[in-house]
C-alpha cells in the first residue's frame, strides 16, 4: 500500500521564503550532518529488552563537549527563543539515531540536573514533504507544532503520548478504557488525515494522549510522522482506517459507533477544520501557493490520486490539478464546501 522508500524532496527557495516569513527559520550552531560524526553505537532496548530500532551514538571525546553545548543551545531556541539563562542546569543525556523510515532522525534527550526530569527533541534532514505536513497540521489541526529549519536541517519538538501500536497492545483491552471516547477520537483523527491528505498513519506513526477528566478520561490522537504528506497515489492511503495494524481500533469503532454517530463525528471535525481554514486563510493560502509550485511526488502517483479523487467524488475538477499541491488545495476546498461529502 505504501511505497517502501519515499525520495527526499529538497526545500525550494519559495518554501524557504515562506518559512522565513512565518518565523520557522533560525540560525543553528549545528547541522544534521554534524551528528553523523559518531564512532560507534549500541542498540536502545525497551523495558522488555526488545530492540527499539534506535541506536545510541558514541562520539569521539574531543567532540562531546561542543556537541552537547550546541544541542542545549538548540533546545533553548526551541523552548525559550534562545534564552540560555534558564537552561544552565540542563545537560544532554543521550543522542539516539534511527535507521528505520525515511527521515533518519536523531532524538536528543535533555535532562534537568536538579530533578532528573527529561525532554526530547529531534534533529532531521529538512525534507519538503515533512515541512508541508507539519505546517498543514499546525494550521488545520487542534494542536500546534513547534519546529524550525536552518539550511538542510529540521528541528522538531517532541510530541508526547502513547505510540499507537503500544496503545493497541497494552491499553485497548483495559477495563478502564472508555471505548466510545477513543473510537470518537480515532474517527476524528481519520478525518483530519484524509482532508489534509496526510498518509502512512500506521499505528507507530501516531500517538494517543490520555487526559483525566473530572468524571472519566479524554483522548486525543495525534500524528507524529509527516513524511508522507500528499505523496502516494492511492486515495485510501490517506485513511488510517485501512491500515491493517489499526484493525483493532477500527473493529472497536464498528462495535460502539453506529452510522448516524459516525457521520456526526465526521461533520464535527470538518466543521472545526473549516473554521481554522477560514481563520488562517492568508497563511494557508501562502503555503498552498508555494506547494502548488513544488514537486512532491511522481507524475504517476499524482495522476493516480487525481483520477481516484475525481472518480470517488464524481468531480472532474480534480483532473485539472497539475501537481500534489493543487490536489491538496482542491481537496480542502471540496471538503469544506458545505462540510461534505461524508463517508461511511
Amino acid at each position: 500500500m505504501i511505497s517502501k522508500k519515499k525520495p527526499y524532496f529538497a526545500i525550494s527557495p519559495e518554501l524557504r521564503q515562506y518559512l522565513h516569513q512565518y518565523g520557522r527559520t533560525t540560525d543553528l550552531p549545528l547541522r544534521y550532518d554534524d551528528l553523523l560524526r559518531h564512532q560507534d553505537s549500541f542498540p536502545v532496548l525497551d523495558a522488555q529488552g526488545k530492540d527499539t530500532l534506535w541506536e545510541t551514538m558514541i562520539y569521539p571525546q574531543y567532540l562531546i563537549e561542543e556537541l552537547h553545548k550546541q544541542l542545549v543551545t538548540i533546545y533553548a531556541l526551541l523552548k525559550t527563543d534562545g534564552d540560555l539563562t534558564v537552561m544552565e542546569h540542563l545537560y544532554i543525556d543521550r543522542i539516539d539515531y534511527c535507521t528505520f523510515g525515511n527521515s533518519f532522525p536523531f532524538r536528543i534527550r535533555v535532562v534537568n540536573h536538579y530533578n532528573d526530569n527529561y525532554d526530547h527533541f529531534y534533529v532531521k534532514r529538512a525534507d519538503a514533504s515533512r515541512v508541508y505536513g507539519l505546517e498543514l497540521e499546525h494550521i488545520l489541526s487542534p494542536d500546534r507544532i513547534n519546529f524550525f529549519v536552518h539550511q538542510e536541517t529540521l528541528i522538531e519538538e517532541h510530541i508526547t503520548g502513547i505510540p499507537g501500536d503500544v496503545f493497541i497492545k497494552d491499553y485497548a483491552q483495559s477495563p478502564t478504557l472508555n471505548r466510545v471516547r477513543i473510537a470518537k477520537e480515532f474517527v476524528k483523527f481519520n478525518e483530519r488525515c484524509y482532508v489534509k491528505l496526510l498518509g502512512d498513519m500506521r499505528s507507530y506513526n501516531y500517538v494517543i494522549i490520555i487526559t483525566s477528566d473530572f468524571e472519566d478520561q479524554q483522548y486525543r490522537v495525534r500524528a507524529i510522522d509527516f513524511d508522507q504528506q500528499a505523496y502516494e497515489g492511492r486515495r485510501i492511503t490517506y485513511l488510517p482506517q485501512f491500515f491493517k495494524d489499526n484493525n483493532p481500533i477500527v473493529a472497536l469503532c464498528s462495535k460502539v459507533i453506529n452510522r448516524k454517530t459516525l457521520l456526526q463525528y465526521q461533520q464535527e471535525e470538518r466543521t472545526l477544520m473549516a473554521r481554522r481554514y477560514r481563520g488562517a486563510y492568508e497563511r494557508l493560502n501562502d503555503l498552498l501557493v508555494v506547494m502548488e509550485q513544488d514537486t512532491l511526488s511522481t507524475p504517476q502517483k499524482t495522476e493516480q490520486l487525481r483520477q481516484e479523487l475525481a472518480d470517488f467524488y464524481k468531480e472532474s475538477a480534480f483532473l485539472q490539478c497539475e501537481g500534489m499541491g493543487a490536489i491538496v488545495r482542491k481537496h480542502l476546498e471540496y471538503s469544506f464546501s458545505g462540510i461534505k461529502p461524508l463517508r461511511v
